[in-house]
């Protein structure tokens, strides 16, 4: 039987080289994306290095969580999961909303990687032994550590708020990992260092992404951004793909996979059962599980109206 992976912004820069990947270790890959062109181009750049399990795409607006409802519905729909890497990211200069009326960067890394991967349980039990593998930063060490609602009191500093919202992931993955042991579903945290990619091209150079104690030092800080994201994506995917294939973590479970391809120590506020559980809390209340659900009475800062 022919093993399937499912890579979330696997269209271009470290989700292609992921999916890329797993195709050469023999799975069958589906490529989820925005730009159908860009599907496309991907699709036939795995089936030209291994042809021997087709590659695929579907479309899908992660920062959407109703779209990420109806991906979750057509891959379930399809039978046993044996890998699923939420590699999708979005770091913005500037505050704005998704689709929901959720602030957007808490929205595409973490709530729609969260809600996915709850929605696609019963398919990765299915397909187990199986794998989740969540694309983390070291970008956490920055991140204002309070979950009781979406947006951290101050001001808003993208690259703060997108560690943050990878805070708010690792938690959940590494809370995940407990919630699942002894299921036959591994869950891993994978830390990519850093590479050229839209996301780091098109925001780090800014200052406003930074509070302003470091925008002082901004010309510093710029040259760390840059040594930081300037390695190839085929490097910085290594850690997913060896999270996601490598035999030595088999029977394993909340690891993380550091930029090395290695296990390193995780993040020690992300093992606090304390910020799990309000993470969860807040998760549930923004992406509730159930379809019925709704979050009527929630403003989109994640606040009771």
């Amino acid at each position: 039987m022919v093993r399937t992976a499912v890579v979330t912004a696997g269209t271009a820069g470290i989700g292609l080289e992921t999916a890329l990947g797993l195709a050469a270790a023999g799975f069958a890959v589906t490529v989820v994306g925005r730009d159908p062109e860009r599907g496309a181009r991907a699709v036939d750049r795995i089936n030209a290095a291994a042809p021997d399990h087709r590659a695929r795409f579907l479309a899908a607006d992660l920062a959407s969580l109703e779209a990420v409802r109806a991906l979750a519905d057509g891959i379930a729909a399809e039978g046993p999961l044996g890998v699923l890497v939420n590699n999708v990211g979005a770091m913005f200069a500037a505050r704005q909303d998704s689709v929901d009326g959720i602030e957007a960067t808490f929205a595409v890394n973490h709530l729609s990687p969260y809600l996915l991967t709850e929605l696609l349980l019963p398919s990765l039990r299915a397909g187990a032994p199986s794998r989740v593998v969540n694309v983390t930063s070291g970008s956490v060490r920055v991140a204002k550590r309070v979950f009781d609602a979406v947006e951290p009191p101050g001001g808003y500093y993208g690259f703060h708020w997108y560690g943050r919202a990878k805070l708010a992931n690792l938690a959940h993955t590494l809370d995940l990992a407990r919630r699942l042991d002894g299921s036959g579903v591994s869950v891993f945290a994978a830390d990519p260092g850093g590479a050229a990619t839209d996301m780091t091209n098109g925001t780090m150079a800014d200052p406003a992404i930074v509070s302003p104690g470091l925008r002082l030092l901004w010309p510093l800080v710029r040259r760390t951004f840059r040594r930081a994201t300037s390695g190839p994506a085929s490097v910085a995917a290594k850690p997913s793909i060896f999270a996601a294939t490598d035999a030595s973590l088999a029977d394993r479970t909340g690891i993380v996979i550091g930029p090395r391809a290695q296990p390193v120590t995780p993040f020690r506020p992300a093992t606090d059962p304390r910020v799990a559980a309000a993470v969860r809390r807040l998760s549930e209340r923004l992406a509730p599980i159930t379809a019925s659900a709704t979050i009527d009475g929630v403003d989109g800062r994640g606040r009771h109206k």
